[in-house]
Order: structure tokens, then C-alpha cells, then sequence
């Protein structure tokens, strides 16, 4: 019989007893070794196909048409796996020893698998094609994927997104571009991203090319953001913009669309180069302020619910799709609107008039404090300047007093209008909320809605009269109210305060020195400035003035002075500066 014609198989299958127990003849049991070789045809790490006998919790037994059978432990076949296999089933094996301590044979099927694998992702990755694979678990870095064989899938190149949770992934079905293989350490490395935008890439060319500018087409909503949402039209992602999705006004896309929607949707401007494409909802309806009834026109009125609510104003929905902004100047005449969220809710009925209506650029405005009486038109016509009114203290600050004079109106009785003569240092030693008090208007500013009021102009200005009333080198009783390392503040009976200088009582200089807050004094006159409001008084009642009032208009170059006097007259002039900035706050 020739040696081509006989297989090992066969012959197996016609004696399945070992041939070494029949034959006795030396030379016979030679001449059938070197047609089938010393085990019949079969040899170690060799990959065969046997027949499953039986599966159980020892493992699956094998035939493989070889003196003994082969038992392969559970734990080389997957769960997946074992529910597959059944008896009689064939399965492919690697005789991994050909006798073992125990004269059987060793057979695995994971060594098979993996074979079989390498084998199917070498002529992948030669051929430049993708593998699928089972994502197992986590691992450092990434993820573990079954193509076969363990694949490494980094993080990076999971998605073309970042995913935070790696563990949803797992039992997941997933097609991946391989990157990297090195089969002596038995490395693979995969990256889905990659395949992913090979993928979109793809989709995109043959989605653009077969798009015109004004079809309309069906979409699935993919994302949803702040600015609009991403519709995904056949593998390719447009952006519906906000300002695209509906002729109103919305806050957010949610309020329209939610995630999995399917939408229709018209193309509105295609970019082939950078693969944008820019989509409209809105342009599938009928644009409502192209048919903008007519008696919607500036000066009507009209009536709407509150959609939205911003800083800086109201938008009322008039009709479907048609908004007006009241802005928030146009709230009140009168009232300090900080917070609209604090006055208004979304859904609330409100009438307004129309100010200005734009059709063409969609744009309208409205004015809910237009459709009241203007109160500062009325303090216009009701009050004149130099007119005594009476008010309600609405607020005090550290600048000033408002005073409400009508309902909504206040004026402004700034801290320099306060007295004459005394330095307030905050109003509200004063004053307290809720007294009523009277005042002069000083000033009424419509424009600005602003009312200047004043209750030192109540009474005569002192200075006027105090010439008059105090002459020069007269005596007059005075009280003590400061006493500074210079000078002595003192105040007269009308109120005016006047200063006494160490200078002026070098006579008594133990005297300035004993000097009390509130202590009673006989003071002389000394000088007067009324144009300066300053007043000098001595405790020298014995020396004659004949300084007259001073009128200065020129700057006359200083005389020399001793050092006593340059201390005094800048303690002096820094007073007068205070007292000069108080006038100028108002």
C-alpha cells in the first residue's frame, strides 16, 4: 500500500486499538512508524479537531482518534462557552503533550483559542481591518477586552468623549482598530476612538456629499447643551442652535427637545471643508412676525405672560412666537427695581404698551410703567423750588436723607444741607426712619427724577448776621467744645463755631492749657472772615482789635513766622479744608 494513500486519521478510525499491543514484528512495527510516524501522525503543540464526549463538571472530555482521550478542566472555557458546547460537537484543540505522568494525553482548548486568535488578528492587522471583542474588565490605564486574547483598550481611545465610568462598559460588544501587536510578550493594543472616527469620517463623506442647503431630513437628538443641540443625521452631527429652534424664546433647548428625540429638521448652511453643518427647526414654520396683526403697533396696548426673565428685563409673549422686552427701566417711575425674580414669576399675565415694534428684525418693546401717571411729573407741577414740604424719612446713609415727599417720590437732603453750624458726622445721630420732618426744596430734575431738599434752609444763614450781631472786639460767652494741641474750638450762641489760637492767649498760656470741653468762657472777637466763614476769638478781653473783616481776593506772599505760628495756622487750615469739603459734597 503506498504511503500516499493511507492518513494516520484513517487508519485511527479502522484500529482504534494502539498498534504497538498487535504488532510483535520488529520490522513491521518500523515499516508503519515511517508511514505514520512513531505516534501516528500526531506531535506536541499540534492543532487538532477532535469530538466532544461529554461535558460536566470535571471538564469536557475529547476524542481525538488517538490512543486515549483527552479531559480539558472547566476553567479554560467561558460561561458563554460551556453552554455551546455539547456532545458530539467538534472543537479544535492543541495536543499540548502526547503522554502524560499518567500515560493520558494533555489537550487545551485555551491554547487553541489563543492560536486560532493570533492567527486571526496578525491577517487583520496585515489587512488593516477592525476586531470585535468583549470588554472583560478594568485594568490600569484602561480596559481589557476578549478578542480572543487579552487585548489592552488604554482610556484614551475608549470614546471619542471622555468616559468617567469605566465599569458601565463592561459586557459590552465593541469593534476596534488594532494598533499594536507583539506576539513573543503577547501584546495587543486596541483603540475604538480611532475606529470610531475612521468610521464617522467615512459617514460624514458620503452624508455630505449627498446633502443640499434647504432639504429637510430626519434626525436623532445626540446632545443637548446650553447653546443648542446636536442632531445626528446619518453618522453626522449638526448644530440646531438655540436661536434655530423655535421663532420665540426659550432658556434652555430642554424645553423643546430631550434626548432620543427623532426630528425633522432643514439644512441650512453646509461647510464640505470643515464637515459643519448648521440645521433649523423654526424654518419648517410659518415666521409670525412676518404676519404681525396690525393693531400690534407703538402705543397700544397689549397683554402677554411673562416667558422669560432676565437681568435686564421682562420678555412677554404676546402671540405664539412674537416677544416684546420690557426692559427694566420700564418697570417703575419710582421703584429701585434690583431683583426681577423677587416681583415677577414666569407665567405671569402682564399689560403693557408697545414702544417700538420691528417686525423686520423681530423686535419689540414694551413699557409697563408708561400705562401709569408719571409721579415726577407731578412733583414738577405740584412743587416749586424754595417751597417748604413735608415728608417721611424713607432711608438715611452716610451722604444724606431721603425724605418721601409724595407715594414712589423721595428727595435728597444731602449731609451739607443738614445745619449751619454743627459737623454731622453720620446723619443717623440725628435722624430716624420714619420721622417726619420738613425741608426746602432746593432743586427738582424731572429728566433725572431726582428732588434736592434742604433743612438747614429752614432757618437764616448765622453768617449772615453775625457782624451784626457780634462786632469786632465785642465780648460774647462761648462753650467749649474741642480742645486740639493748637487751638480751641469753641461754639457762640447763634451756633457758628469760632477758634481760639495759642497765639492769641500767649498772655494766659496756663490758662489755654487748663481749658475744658463744655467750659463756660468770656471771649473777645478777634477777627471775622465771612467770605471764609472763619471767626477768631482772644482771651485777651483787654487788647483792641483794628482788624476789619477780611476780604481776601489776592494771595499775599506770607510774612515770616515763628515756629508757634506755622504750627497753628496748619492745624487751622486743615480744619478749614474739612469743613470746606463738607460744602462741596453737596
Amino acid at each position: 500500500m503506498a504511503k500516499e494513500l493511507i492518513k494516520p486519521r484513517q487508519f485511527a478510525k479502522v484500529n482504534p486499538i494502539d498498534p504497538d499491543l498487535l504488532l510483535e514484528n520488529d520490522s513491521l512495527k518500523s515499516e508503519l512508524e515511517s508511514i505514520f510516524g512513531k505516534d501516528g501522525g500526531f506531535r506536541a503543540q499540534q492543532l487538532v479537531t477532535g469530538k466532544v464526549l461529554r461535558a460536566d463538571a470535571d471538564g469536557v472530555l475529547v476524542d481525538i482518534s488517538y490512543k486515549s482521550n483527552g479531559l480539558i478542566p472547566r476553567h479554560e472555557f467561558s460561561a458563554h462557552e460551556l453552554k455551546e458546547i455539547k456532545a458530539g460537537s467538534d472543537i479544535d484543540v492543541i495536543l499540548d503533550e502526547l503522554e502524560s505522568i499518567t500515560g493520558e494525553i494533555v489537550l487545551s482548548y485555551e491554547k487553541a483559542k489563543e492560536h486560532k486568535a493570533w492567527a486571526k488578528i496578525t491577517k487583520l492587522f496585515e489587512d488593516n481591518k477592525p476586531v470585535e471583542g468583549v470588554i472583560t474588565h478594568v485594568v490600569k490605564g484602561g480596559l481589557s477586552v476578549d478578542i480572543g486574547i487579552p487585548a489592552f483598550l488604554p482610556g484614551s481611545q475608549v470614546d471619542l468623549q471622555r468616559i468617567s465610568d469605566f465599569n458601565s462598559l463592561i459586557g459590552q460588544t465593541i469593534t476596534a482598530e488594532i494598533i499594536k501587536i507583539n506576539r513573543k510578550r503577547g501584546n495587543v493594543i486596541i483603540s475604538r476612538r480611532k475606529y470610531l472616527l475612521d468610521a464617522r469620517s467615512e459617514s460624514r463623506k458620503k452624508v455630505l456629499e449627498n446633502l443640499a442647503e434647504g432639504s429637510v431630513i430626519q434626525g436623532v437628538v445626540k446632545n443637548i447643551t446650553n447653546y443648542g443641540v446636536f442632531i445626528d443625521i446619518g453618522g453626522v452631527d449638526g448644530l440646531l442652535h438655540i436661536t434655530d429652534m423655535t421663532w420665540g424664546r426659550i432658556a434652555h433647548p430642554s424645553e423643546i427637545v430631550k434626548l432620543g428625540d427623532n426630528v425633522s429638521v432643514q439644512v441650512l448652511t453646509i461647510d464640505k471643508d470643515n464637515a459643519k453643518i448648521s440645521l433649523g427647526m423654526k424654518q419648517l414654520q410659518d415666521n409670525p412676525w412676518e404676519k404681525l396683526p396690525k393693531d400690534i403697533s407703538t402705543g397700544s396696548q397689549v397683554t402677554g405672560k411673562i416667558s422669560s426673565i432676565t437681568d435686564y428685563g421682562l420678555f412677554i409673549e404676546i402671540l405664539p412666537g412674537i416677544e416684546g422686552l420690557v426692559h427694566i427701566s420700564e418697570v417703575s417711575w419710582t421703584n429701585r427695581v434690583s431683583d426681577l425674580k423677587k416681583q415677577f414669576t414666569i407665567g405671569d399675565e402682564v399689560t403693557a404698551l408697545v414702544v417700538s415694534a420691528d417686525g423686520e428684525n423681530r423686535r419689540m418693546s414694551l413699557s409697563i410703567k408708561q400705562l401709569q401717571n408719571n409721579p415726577w411729573k407731578v412733583v414738577s407741577e405740584q412743587f416749586k423750588v424754595g417751597e417748604k414740604v413735608k415728608g417721611t424719612i424713607s432711608n438715611i446713609t452716610d451722604f444724606g436723607v431721603f425724605i418721601q415727599i409724595l407715594p414712589g417720590v423721595d428727595g435728597l437732603a444731602h449731609i451739607s444741607d443738614l445745619s449751619w453750624t454743627e459737623h454731622i458726622n453720620h446723619p443717623q445721630d440725628i435722624y430716624k426712619i420714619g420721622q417726619e420732618i420738613e425741608a426746602v426744596i432746593l432743586a427738582i430734575e424731572e429728566e433725572n427724577k431726582r428732588v434736592s431738599l434742604g433743612i438747614k434752609q429752614l432757618e437764616s444763614n448765622p453768617w449772615d448776621n453775625l457782624e451784626k450781631d457780634y462786632p469786632l472786639n465785642s465780648q460774647v460767652e462761648v462753650t467749649v467744645v474741642k480742645v486740639a494741641p493748637g487751638n480751641v474750638f469753641v461754639r457762640l450762641p447763634n451756633g457758628i463755631e469760632g477758634m481760639v489760637s495759642h497765639q492769641q492767649t500767649s498772655a494766659e498760656g496756663k490758662r489755654f492749657d487748663e481749658l475744658k470741653v463744655d467750659e463756660k468762657l468770656t471771649l473777645r472777637v478777634s477777627e471775622i472772615n465771612k467770605a471764609d466763614r472763619k471767626l477768631w476769638l482772644s482771651l485777651n478781653l483787654d487788647e483792641k482789635s483794628t482788624k476789619p473783616e477780611k476780604k481776601r481776593t489776592t494771595k499775599k506772599a506770607p510774612a515770616k513766622e515763628t515756629k508757634t505760628e506755622t504750627k497753628t495756622k496748619s492745624v487751622l487750615q486743615l480744619e478749614l479744608e474739612k469743613h470746606a469739603a463738607r460744602n462741596e459734597e453737596k
